[in-house]
């Protein structure tokens, strides 16, 4: 998915500049990185507010053009308002295609219903961890990543190594040796007692 924002550098800096920045319905923001300085930059509130609730806005290459020369950037981070739906800041890093970046990646999982440990045991598919920190060129960086759940048992996990990665993309726990669980399917006490009784019978 190709997302592109448009930004218009920023002169003036300091609390009470973004202040009236953000009564014109503009965020202050900031690109940094790469071999060039960081850049003040503002963008359209209401384009980025929706922007922020698709999941591939945060896991994407994103085409940055800023006074129509376009780079492109990382969402790095955000700040928003503690109770009002308004941002109040955003951070974009420069993306090089030559370097590796780390990258915290969405995790879908699939086939859950037809585990043997949902349909068979009656569990529940418990999400351990619903994103993981990989590593990769910008070229090869995924949306997200499938873990499929369909062999899995009552009671088992699924760990980092255990998923099937796209080419050039590694996990960066399981890099450093931190093969960790991400799902399990866990059987309510209800549930497991139920099956016992109809085992029985």
């Amino acid at each position: 998915m190709k997302i592109e924002i448009s930004a218009n550098p920023r002169t003036l800096q300091g609390s009470s500049a973004s202040r009236r920045l953000r009564r014109t319905g503009r965020i202050p923001g900031v690109v940094y990185g790469g071999e060039k300085d960081a850049v003040a930059i503002d963008l359209e509130h209401k384009a980025i507010y929706f922007l922020l609730k698709n999941e591939a806005f945060h896991a994407s290459i994103l085409t940055l053009d800023l006074d129509g020369k376009k780079e492109q950037v990382l969402l790095r981070d955000y700040q928003m308002h503690s109770f009002k739906q308004q941002v109040l800041h955003i951070d974009f890093q420069r993306v090089s295609q030559t370097e590796k970046i780390h990258v915290k990646v969405p995790l879908h999982f699939i086939n859950a219903e037809v585990s043997p440990g949902v349909k068979l045991s009656h569990g529940i598919a418990n999400h351990i961890a619903v994103e993981a920190d990989v590593s990769c060129l910008a070229k090869n960086l995924p949306e997200f990543i499938e873990v499929d759940l369909a062999n899995l048992q009552a009671g088992q996990s699924v760990h980092l190594s255990e998923i099937k990665l796209p080419k050039g993309v590694e996990f960066v726990d399981l890099a450093h040796g931190d093969d960790k669980a991400v799902a399990t399917i866990v059987v309510p006490r209800g549930a497991k007692e139920a099956a016992e009784g109809t085992a029985a019978e």
